[in-house]
């Protein structure tokens, strides 16, 4: 794919921009993008093209993807047992998919850039104030006042090196042996061996552990990069222009534009106007693109999405990020998989089961049912098997940490116990131990 005619990296200026901050001084924003506009790239457009060629495969059945991280990223988390944290339970996922599915696993985290987040509203009232909404740590800062709530584009530059430091961070750990196998395997013991439902995944568990002795016995060498390392990719919402506009950079052996600021670039359901600002950006740059779904869509509109976003069709280049909930799922995913089938869209077909089943519990916290999690995904598997197309991937919002945000899994959280670590400044997320349960499930459901 070439990029877009009639595109530069600042066209999108010409297009309603939706979700900005309101910046109350644009020489002080312009001064951050200039600056930022010569720092080094954090990713580069190899990395960049190694994952949509993987995503190609993906497409197709033949590889599949695990994207998943916080929420919203915290400055003040951006800390190494925190990072290494968040990577152990992506990595333990992905060894269990990938021996259960038998294709390869795509490792994207949402991390090293997802700093900032759309609001339903500009401002919003706490107490007798009315303040500017909280647009995360790139935007201001979550304390209820008007000081901490004004926009500072200082945080841009500051948002930029928590990405640089995790980015690095997760270069050591996927390449210096954290990420090996056999490692890797241990704590998937080690999780077997804790958890309520350990039973059920030990024979799972056992059968990884096994093979991998099996390749030591016949001498296949422990030391390959294969086994010793991880290719581990970055992604966030594309959602402040300016700060990507300033990450954009031509790659030097071809030509091409590339938004290095992450591997992988999505756009939310907030901001997938076809005619507005974040599409007329994100067409023009070569990174594999997400798009978020949600139950209101129109289907001519997502047709006239993907002409502008993949007009040539390139597999791996879009990926559908469908996001109904429990209750919508089952009536909206088959006629928009039917659609795109008949057409011979290429998408990579990717389920959030997060962001439709949340829901506010009786003691006040925002929360999501484990089994609702859980149902959805079973329920994008079997639409897919119904209408003939690729489950291609899965998309969650989770933490290495021991929280108690959701409700439900093997420890059985309830009600009454989100209080005891409900960390999250947004959306609840699923602690360590539960995403790896789900990831068995889902194992049980790539096999078949």
């Amino acid at each position: 794919m070439e990029s877009a005619e009639n595109w530069s990296k600042s066209s999108w200026k010409a297009f309603p921009a939706l979700q900005q901050p309101n910046w109350p001084n644009q020489a002080a924003v312009d001064k951050v993008l200039a600056e930022l506009s010569i720092l080094p790239p954090l990713v580069f457009a190899g990395e960049i093209r190694s994952l949509k060629a993987l995503l190609a495969k993906a497409v197709n059945g033949d590889a599949f993807l695990l994207q998943g991280g916080d929420c919203a990223e915290d400055f003040s988390q951006v800390t190494a047992p925190k990072i290494r944290e968040t990577l152990k339970v992506l990595l333990q996922m992905a060894v269990t998919l990938t021996y259960a599915g038998g294709v390869p696993v795509i490792k994207v985290g949402r991390i090293a850039g997802q700093f900032a987040k759309p609001r339903s509203s500009d401002t919003e009232q706490v107490g007798e104030l009315v303040l500017p909404s909280y647009r995360g740590d790139m935007v201001n800062s979550p304390e209820p006042t008007m000081d901490a709530r004004l926009a500072n584009p200082k945080r841009m530059l500051k948002g930029y090196n928590m990405s640089a430091a995790t980015l690095n961070l997760l270069r050591a750990f996927t390449r210096g042996g954290f990420a090996a196998l056999h490692r890797v395997q241990a704590w998937n013991q080690e999780f077997v061996a804790q958890s309520p439902m350990g039973r059920s995944y030990e024979r799972m568990a056992k059968q990884i552990d096994q093979a991998i002795r099996f390749m030591e016995t016949i001498g296949i060498s422990m030391d390959t990069p294969q086994i010793t390392q991880a290719q581990f990719f970055t992604s966030h919402e594309a959602l402040l222009l300016g700060y990507e506009e300033a990450l954009t950079r031509v790659d030097s052996t071809t030509g091409g534009w590339y938004d290095c600021s992450a591997h992988l670039l999505w756009i939310g359901e907030r901001t997938r106007q076809v005619d507005g600002a974040h599409v007329e950006f994100l067409r023009g740059v070569l990174n594999p693109i997400g798009v978020k779904i949600g139950p209101g869509y129109e289907i001519d509109d997502i047709k006239r999405l993907i002409d502008k976003l993949s007009p040539d069709n390139e597999p791996g280049r879009l990926t559908f990020i469908t996001r109904f909930g429990l209750k919508n799922i089952e009536q909206r995913l088959p006629p928009l998989l039917r659609e795109m089938k008949r057409e011979g869209r290429n998408i990579v077909w990717s389920c959030d089961p997060m962001h439709g089943n949340t829901y506010t519990s009786s003691s006040g916290h925002k929360t999501r049912k484990f089994n609702d999690i859980l149902s959805e995904i079973t329920s994008f598997f079997e639409a897919h098997w119904a209408e003939g197309t690729i489950p291609g991937g899965v998309h969650f919002e989770l933490t290495g940490d021991n929280v108690t945000e959701c409700i439900g899994g093997a420890r059985d959280i309830v009600d009454g116990d989100l209080d005891r670590n409900y960390l999250t400044t947004c959306d609840p997320r699923l602690n360590a131990e539960q995403s790896l349960e789900v990831a068995f499930q889902i194992a049980e459901m790539i096999r078949k």
